[in-house]
Parts: structure tokens; C-alpha cells; sequence
């Protein structure tokens, strides 16, 4: 039968015989790192299942409400099941949250006052979050309303203990922890780590509230932050936890009473969540949240696939393709500007949506270069299908995630090293 599949990649796709062959070897060697992910896989959806069947989920919930959307019940059960999942006390699940950045704004703002200090234990934050944080100049910033921020860089070998020990004042009201990398060359925060460094702040100063950043983590894990002492957790769900499917939103999972003044600031004070309508999109919601453990599961197949394809091709990557995965993205250091371009090219030239755009750097707002992006999604801007992007300045790393399932993240991929090959920019 593969003799099929290798017709299909040659007359629709324009893949060699060469690439074609290459790939076979690459997923030959791989194979035996896809049973892990597949195990994380399976009790992840074991997971889902049980909170929603815990919560009696029943297709009334599916309902659309709309103007205040008082008596949401299946908003209300939307959030039970997210709290269930994350193992937390309450939930925040909206559509009105319209990104993660936009998630992890309200849950500072609404955990924050002026003269409380925001602590950074592990560096730069994302470079959306700069402007939110006031570390680039903004209009509303936290440091506009009288909000300061510090960070300890982390070291080659993990956290600055001692250094964030230091850090920590009478001041000090929260901890804002970015699991993934970002646009940064370091390692993904384990969950592991997270409890670690949660522990150690919590002995020095008991009563701050510590929050993830955990986009591009969900169910790449057995479990999640909020299971080893974060007092929340934050994501989009038009990444992980959205499957692909949900159109929108983010969530904010974690204590309910930061959870409530997370809600308190999306919303109106004496409002919280008793008011937003859900708009009928429930459903796409709660299956996406359904489908998330096998859509990640895909994701991740794909990450080792090119980790293993560029390691052979002398390129340096992180994590490496025999390494453990906390996060979905997979960084390729591309060594030169041409390299970026053709291969982000050959990402979009294997999308199902805009297939024949040819994507060039711009400027984009909240990033201090102009950055490259390939993403044909049905979700625009979902980073759960696959998609790479780049800022465009040295090392010229290349930040590849997602893939609805591990056929397409694989073709997406193949597609991008041939690209790479016609442009006579790499050999196989």
C-alpha cells in the first residue's frame, strides 16, 4: 500500500523520490519514541471523558445564549469541566477571552493592585505580554497603573535560586512562570520544574500567587501545573486545549478566588461569572477539548519528526528528537535568513487553507522585528495546526508547532525540506 502514498506525494505534492525515501528512514528511527506520547495520549482522553461524564454533560448544554447570558448552564458545566480536568478549584472558559495573551491580561489585572509587584523567575516573558507588563511602552500597561516588575534570568543550568530568593520583597503579590519557550532558545519548563520552583517560592513567601503561562503544554503531560501548586493556569483554546476546533477563547483554571477577580476584570465588579453568553459555541468548545489529547498527540509526532529530519541535517534543535517533550514547539536554528523563509514557505505550501500564499517577514504588532509566519489554518491564528513563524534576526530560529494530526504535521514538513532542497539551500 505505501506504494500509493508515494504516487499521491509525488503527483500532488511534488515531493522526490529523495525526500520521499529520506522521511521513510527518519520515521523508521522515531518510531519508538511515539509510544510515550501515545500512552500520555490515551489518559489524557481517559481524563476528559471522565469529567465529562462527571459533570452529566447532555447536548442541552449546548444551547446558545446570548445578550447578559444569565443562567448559562452550559457555559457553568463548560467550567466544571475544565476545573475537573486541570484538577483545580474553579474555572474561567469564555469566548470574550479572545487570546492567551488576552487571558493572561485579565488574570494579572484582576489578581493585581497598584504597589504589588509582578515576578518573572524564569526571564523575558512572550514578547506580547512586554507590552501588558509595561517592559515595553504601552498605553494601559501594569506599570501605568503603578504596577512594577522584575525578572531573574534563568541560568545555563536551570533556576537563579538564589537569585530569586532576592527578588522576593514584602512587595512581591504574584509570579507569572512561561512554561514554553517562546521566542527564546531554552528548554520547555517541565511540570516537574514548576512544582520545584512553586515550592521554593512558596517557602519564602507563602501567600503569592503563582500563575502559568501554559500555552503550548496542555496534555502534553500526564498532569498539569495546577496539580502541583499553581494557583493558576492560563491558556488559549485556540492551542491545545481547543483540538482544532474551537473558533475562540481562552481559559483561566485554578483558585476560585483569583479565578473570581480574573472574572471580576473580564466582566464588571459584582458581575464575574455570572454574566457573558456563550453564543452557541459550547459545543465546538467541549469537543474540541474532546479531540485535544489526539490532536496533540499528532502535534508532537510531528515536533520529534523534524527534530530527527534537522539533526541529520546538521542543524541544531531544541529539544533534541530523543528528548522529553513539555511543550508542542519545536525550534530549529536555520542559521541564515533564506533558510527561515524557504522553509516557513514550504509549511504553507502544505496547508489545507491558503496553500498558495507565499508568506514573507513583516512587521507585526507587540514584536521588536519584523517576523515570518505560515499558518493555512481554519482558525486563524491557531497554533495547535501547523504552522511555523520566526523572528527575523540571528540565530534565525524557526518555531514550528502544531499539526492536526501526525499524517499532516509529517506531509507539512516533508513539503518545507523540499522546498529547502529546489532552492538548493540543503541536500539529503
Amino acid at each position: 500500500m505505501h506504494e500509493f502514498v508515494d504516487e499521491i506525494l509525488r503527483r500532488n505534492f511534488g515531493l522526490s523520490n529523495e525526500v520521499i525515501q529520506f522521511c521513510k528512514k527518519i520515521e523508521k528511527e522515531i518510531e519508538p519514541y511515539f509510544n510515550e506520547v501515545d500512552h500520555i495520549a490515551e489518559y489524557n482522553q481517559l481524563k476528559i471523558l471522565a469529567a465529562m461524564q462527571k459533570n452529566h454533560l447532555s447536548d442541552i448544554h449546548f444551547a446558545a445564549t446570548n445578550g447578559y447570558g444569565y443562567n448559562d448552564l452550559g457555559r457553568d458545566t463548560v467550567e466544571n469541566i475544565y476545573a475537573e480536568v486541570f484538577k483545580a478549584e474553579s474555572g474561567l472558559v469564555r469566548p470574550q477571552l479572545v487570546s492567551g495573551t488576552h487571558a493572561l491580561t485579565v488574570a494579572l489585572f484582576g489578581n493585581l493592585r497598584p504597589g504589588d509587584e509582578l515576578l518573572s523567575p524564569v526571564g523575558k516573558p512572550y514578547d506580547t505580554l512586554e507590552g501588558v507588563i509595561g517592559i515595553r511602552k504601552m498605553k494601559g500597561s501594569l506599570k501605568e497603573y503603578g504596577v512594577t516588575y522584575k525578572q531573574v534570568d534563568l541560568l545555563e543550568d536551570g533556576f537563579d535560586y538564589k537569585g530569586i530568593e532576592n527578588a522576593i520583597t514584602p512587595k512581591t503579590k504574584m509570579v507569572t512562570i512561561q512554561r514554553s519557550k517562546g521566542y527564546l532558545w531554552r528548554p520547555t519548563l517541565s511540570v516537574q520544574q514548576i512544582k520545584e520552583l512553586i515550592a521554593f517560592i512558596k517557602k519564602i513567601k507563602n501567600d503569592v500567587i503563582c500563575m502559568v503561562d501554559n500555552c503550548y503544554g496542555e496534555f502534553v503531560d500526564y498532569i498539569e501545573p495546577s496539580e502541583v501548586g499553581a494557583d493558576l493556569v492560563v491558556g488559549s483554546l485556540i492551542k491545545n486545549p481547543g483540538g482544532g476546533i474551537a473558533p475562540i477563547g481562552g481559559y483561566i483554571v485554578g483558585k476560585e478566588e483569583y479565578v473570581e477577580n480574573a472574572a471580576i476584570r473580564l466582566t464588571a465588579p459584582g458581575l464575574g461569572k455570572e454574566v457573558g453568553a456563550s453564543l452557541g459555541l459550547n459545543q465546538p468548545i467541549l469537543q474540541g477539548l474532546f479531540f485535544a489529547p489526539q490532536v496533540v498527540s499528532g502535534s508532537l509526532k510531528g515536533a520529534i519528526f523534524a527534530a530527527r529530519i534537522f539533526e541529520k541535517l546538521d542543524f541544531t534543535v531544541s529539544p533534541a528528537s530523543c528528548e522529553k517533550r513539555n511543550d508542542i514547539i519545536q525550534a530549529i536554528q536555520m542559521k541564515k535568513p533564506e533558510n527561515v523563509i524557504a522553509f516557513c514557505q514550504g509549511i504553507q505550501k502544505g496547508s489545507p487553507v491558503d496553500s498558495f500564499v507565499i508568506p514573507e517577514p513583516s512587521d507585526m504588532p507587540g514584536y521588536d522585528s519584523q517576523v515570518i509566519m505560515a499558518a493555512g489554518a481554519f482558525v486563524q491564528g491557531s497554533s495547535i495546526e501547523l504552522s511555523a513563524d520566526a523572528p527575523m534576526k540571528e540565530p534565525y530560529t524557526v518555531f514550528l508547532q502544531g499539526g492536526l494530526s501526525w499524517h499532516h504535521a509529517k506531509l507539512g514538513i516533508m513539503i518545507a525540506l523540499q522546498n529547502m532542497m529546489d532552492k538548493k539551500l540543503i541536500h539529503v
